[in-house]
């Protein structure tokens, strides 16, 4: 039988590049796909791997190229993965790469788009509930999935140490959530649709501005000012799992962490809850 064609690669590898070379931060998330041909017939017919570049070997390149050119658009990144490959390697003869990226939009504060804090673009899902009784109704509203990041002012220290401890503290995190929110109506406002926006821009304001020991702490000062902010609110709720961003170890490469690549991880993760009203 004959071995038409045949490439293979290392597909789902998330990157997330920090370019913090001054004040203002910029980030590209992509998932990346790089496959490969060229002279690996051997490996599918005869089991001779010799030539066959590990797919482990392959994330670790997009790693370590994605530290090396943090602040290169995504075009142009992914002919340098390409070109690299077929520089290095002779036998290989063809490089397909595929990356998708995250987007993020930076928060608006006060009118000025922020210098490391970030909403996700198409963010979140608008929700309502309303419990009705002959005797009266409750009516909430809220929102689910919103996701905001911010590359710097976010810390996590002096926690509970004993012998399940292996995190490391750091004084400087990435610190990325996907919120689900919902605040108890206690009034009317004059527009339930500017009232929820100001809710997000309340929580989002002190997000992005105050310095962040821990979820926790930023939870309640969020739900803080949201009471400040809408009076019609009684209580607000609120959930946010702690997305982790992984530095990237690139030692073994001759590469430093400058809090500048990452790897995007789903689960498991941290969830913080709370429920902040007017006493």
């Amino acid at each position: 039988m004959a071995l038409i064609r045949n490439s293979y690669g290392k597909g789902r590898v998330r990157i997330m590049r920090v370019k913090r070379d001054s004040a203002r931060h910029e980030v590209r998330e992509l998932t990346v796909e790089v496959l490969l041909t060229g002279a690996f017939d051997g490996s599918y017919t005869e089991g001779d791997n010799r030539s066959v570049i590990a797919t482990d070997s392959i994330k670790n390149i997009v790693n370590f190229l994605a530290r090396d050119h943090v602040g290169a658009e995504n075009e142009v990144f992914a002919g340098i993965l390409a070109r690299h490959f077929l520089d290095r390697y002779a036998h290989v003869s063809g490089v397909s790469v595929t990356a998708s990226e995250t987007k993020w939009s930076r928060i608006v504060i006060e009118g000025a788009p922020h210098d490391h804090a970030f909403v996700l673009d198409g963010n979140g899902r608008p929700t309502v509930k309303l419990t009705a009784t002959r005797e009266g109704t409750t009516l909430s509203s809220g929102v689910s999935g919103f996701t905001f990041l911010k590359t710097t002012q976010s810390a996590w220290e002096d926690y509970w140490f004993d012998e399940a401890t292996t995190l490391k503290p750091t004084p400087d995190r990435l610190f990325a959530t996907a919120m689900d929110a919902s605040w108890l109506w206690s009034g009317v406002p004059g527009s339930y649709e500017s009232a929820n926006q100001a809710v997000l821009d309340a929580a989002l304001k002190v997000f992005a501005t105050t310095f962040s020991p821990g979820v926790q702490n930023t939870l309640y000062l969020m739900g803080e000012a949201v009471l400040a902010a809408v009076p019609d609110i009684r209580e607000i709720s609120i959930a946010c799992p702690n997305k982790h961003y992984l530095p990237i170890d690139l030692s073994p490469f001759g590469r430093a962490f400058d809090g500048q690549v990452f790897t995007p991880t789903d689960e498991p993760h941290g969830q913080i809850t709370c429920t902040i009203g007017r006493g």
